[in-house]
């Protein structure tokens, strides 16, 4: 029990799990963001090859 507490405590001062957790965290939003800006685009390109589907 002893060496489980000793380890959370050094890893309490451990600064390497904040910095993984932010590019994590980063990482997430750039992909979400991507994500978001596929949909919008594939839905007006849709739009977009339908219109000129119907005109043909």
């Amino acid at each position: 029990m002893y060496h489980f507490i000793a380890y959370w405590l050094e890893l309490k001062y451990d600064r390497r799990a904040v910095t993984a957790l932010e590019y994590g965290l980063i990482a997430g939003i750039i992909v979400a963001v991507i994500a978001l800006g596929f949909g919008v685009l594939g839905t007006n390109l849709s739009n977009k090859f339908s219109k000129v589907g119907n005109s043909l």
